[in-house]
């Protein structure tokens, strides 16, 4: 395994749409491997292969606490096929580190998916994870939380997140 550089907004590669997964080899596993072990060493709670640079249909999520026992889901080709109610909750992402927004996501959701031998599975959820699987998902669409947001609030998003970046990057280069 190895930790793989999770991309930061606004790379253009995160804007990108995923292809689906056809071979369900060794590299995939491998890749699979990767990413849980770079999304527990972040940490977080899920990761989508865009993210890693990597425009595969692939996502890690694991929404237990930390006093819980793992609940590692990795999901080959994932769709949701049902969502019901809402939720507003607050949402963050490894790739826009540092900001959070509430979105609108189904409150409960499933999601038909393969692991990485190639067999289909279905899964339910609500809360956490069901947010989490509609929020990495859309990671396989090129789609970001912000993207999610009211024009006006990813307006404000936008100045104050590379306002953010570039104070960051002067804070670097002074030491």
């Amino acid at each position: 395994m190895a930790l793989r550089e999770i991309l930061h907004y606004p790379e253009p590669l995160l804007k990108q749409k995923s292809e689906p997964v056809t071979e369900f080899n060794d590299e995939l596993k491998q890749l699979a491997a990767d990413m849980v072990e770079t999304m527990y060493a972040a940490p977080g709670v899920g990761l989508a292969a865009p993210q890693v640079g990597v425009l595969q249909r692939l996502i890690i999520l694991d929404c237990s606490a930390g006093d819980e026992p793992d609940d590692l889901l990795i999901a080959v080709n994932p769709e949701i096929i049902a969502g019901e109610g809402d939720s507003f909750e607050e949402e963050g992402c490894l790739s826009v580190p540092e900001y959070w927004a509430s979105v609108k996501r189904h409150s409960m959701a499933t999601m038909r998916y393969q692991d990485t031998d190639g067999n289909i599975h279905e899964r339910e959820a609500e809360g956490l994870l069901a947010i989490g699987m509609q929020h990495e998902i859309d990671h396989l669409e090129g789609v970001l939380f912000v993207d999610r947001l009211s024009p006006l609030k990813r307006s404000m998003f936008r100045k104050k997140y590379l306002k953010m970046l570039k104070e960051k990057e002067a804070e670097n280069a002074g030491s």
